[in-house]
This record gives structure tokens, C-alpha cells and sequence, in this order.
């Protein structure tokens, strides 16, 4: 069997998921927003899947001035769901808690 068939490679010799800074997306949106380059074009000189470039153009025409926050930074919107969601679970643990005492105490009263 030949092992340097792609789907037989070891993980760490397979492609890595290449990453682009926010200055490159800024880049690539104004190649095709404001010097009129097609998608497909612009695409091909970066070295970019096309659908890749069309979601950045998406992106920041939906909002300018938070598209691509980087890696780690998350939008207001996606920092109030997860601060949302942190005090979901703190709250389902509180309850879960006060639900065993109830149990607990109304088993002791009787």
C-alpha cells in the first residue's frame, strides 16, 4: 500500500488550514469593492477559494468596522450570547443545588 496516497499521510504531514490576518481580508474586500476586480480574479491572484473571498466581501459589507476581529476576538453581540450562556449554566447549577436541598429537607421533615 503507498503511503504517500493523501488519504494514508499522518496527520501532521496533511494540509494545515491556512490563516489570513485582517489586513490581508481588508486587502483582498478593496481589490474587489474598489479597484473592480472580479471575485473570481482576485480569488486566483490570492491564492484564495473563491467562495472563502466572497464570504469576507459579505462580511464586511454587512459591517465595516467589526468584520474580521481576529482570532479570539469576538464581536459585542457574540460576548453578550457567551456571557449569556455563562450564567445560564451557573444558574442550572443553582437550581440543580436548591432542588437536592428541597429533597433533602423534605425528606428530613417527615
Amino acid at each position: 500500500m503507498d503511503t504517500e496516497i493523501g488519504c494514508f499521510m499522518k496527520p501532521e504531514v496533511a494540509m494545515q488550514r491556512r490563516k489570513f490576518g485582517r489586513e490581508f481580508k481588508l486587502e483582498a474586500v478593496k481589490l474587489v469593492r474598489e479597484r473592480g476586480v472580479s471575485v473570481a480574479q482576485a480569488a486566483r491572484d490570492l491564492d484564495v477559494h473563491e467562495n472563502v473571498l466572497r464570504k469576507w466581501v459579505r462580511e464586511f459589507g454587512t459591517d465595516p468596522v467589526q468584520a474580521f476581529p481576529g482570532h479570539g476576538q469576538m464581536k459585542p453581540e457574540q460576548q453578550e450570547i457567551e456571557r449569556l450562556r455563562r450564567e445560564v449554566t451557573k444558574l442550572k447549577a443553582e437550581r440543580d443545588i436548591l432542588k437536592k436541598a428541597a429533597a433533602f429537607f423534605a425528606k428530613e421533615a417527615t
